[in-house]
């Protein structure tokens, strides 16, 4: 499938659309296909919007985003899923275009008022951007990046859990600092929050993260000194696990299991 990302519709849409419907960060789906509705338009599920933006165009019909009210109760046959849920069984286009989807209603839900003076703004005509009609302040979609390492010791993989997902073990991750490079900001994280050094980060790949608007960008890396000294204010514990004996489902899918398959794939080579 073509998905070719637009912020103005090029022509007069005839014909059904996609519309990626948000209640806060759930998405609207059909449960037996986890689809989004396919329609002319969306009035047709008696649901109210708030706003609505348009995201592009999937092999030439148009894609929607659209942000209802966070008690919105879904049509009947249809479920309000979080996005994040859905990342491993919905097609992949798909989830790029509802990850986009929920990175546009997040922007455009907060840069409705200048951040410099106030006044309320308007979607510019020229660019996916907001301006401020009094200052000119322009406003584009915010990417904050973030890092996500895989760090392997005798054949080992570093795991862990944290406070907001206590039942999963997954890789160290976090925000970058202003003044930082990617790499300073793998070994602060790892150094803040399991208490080692790490050597050799390599570049692995990127992936869109609209949680809510993140670039996570993922790297590998080799274990090079210090015990493991969980922060606890994030982590609640972490240990070294042979691919033999990863957890059971150690990953939420996204980039963060393609470095776990890595791992494993690497000691099977």
């Amino acid at each position: 499938m073509n998905f070719t990302p637009l912020f103005t519709e090029p022509f007069k849409q005839k014909g059904p659309a996609y519309w990626f419907l948000f209640s806060g960060q759930n998405l609207l789906v059909d449960p037996s296909d986890g689809m989004v509705p396919y329609l002319t338009d969306m009035t047709e599920l008696n649901l109210k919007p708030i706003r609505r933006q348009y995201l592009g165009a999937l092999n030439g019909r148009s894609c929607y985003s659209v942000e209802l009210a966070g008690d919105a109760d879904p049509p009947e046959g249809m479920v309000f899923q979080r996005l994040r849920d859905l990342f491993d069984t919905m097609d992949e286009t798909f989830c790029r275009i509802a990850g986009l989807g929920l990175q546009i209603v997040h922007w455009d839900q907060t840069h409705q008022y200048c951040g410099r003076c106030g006044a309320p703004t308007r979607n510019k005509d020229d660019e996916r951007a907001k301006l401020c009609p009094k200052c000119g302040l322009v406003s584009y979609p915010r990417i904050s990046p973030a890092i996500i390492v895989a760090i392997v010791k005798d054949h080992q993989i570093l795991l862990a859990r944290t406070n907001r997902s206590p039942t999963k073990k997954g890789l160290i991750a976090g925000y970058v600092e202003a003044g930082e490079t990617l790499e300073e900001c793998v070994r602060r994280e790892v150094r803040e929050e399991v208490g080692i050094e790490v050597r050799n980060i390599r570049y692995f790949g990127s992936q869109s993260w609209p949680f809510p608007s993140s670039l996570m960008i993922a790297f590998t890396a080799e274990y090079a000194s210090g015990e493991i000294r969980i922060d606890k204010s994030e982590i609640i514990d972490a240990d070294w696990f042979a691919a033999e004996n990863l957890p059971e489902n150690p990953k939420e899918g996204g980039i963060g299991g393609r470095l776990i398959d890595w791992f494993v794939d690497a000691l099977d080579a």
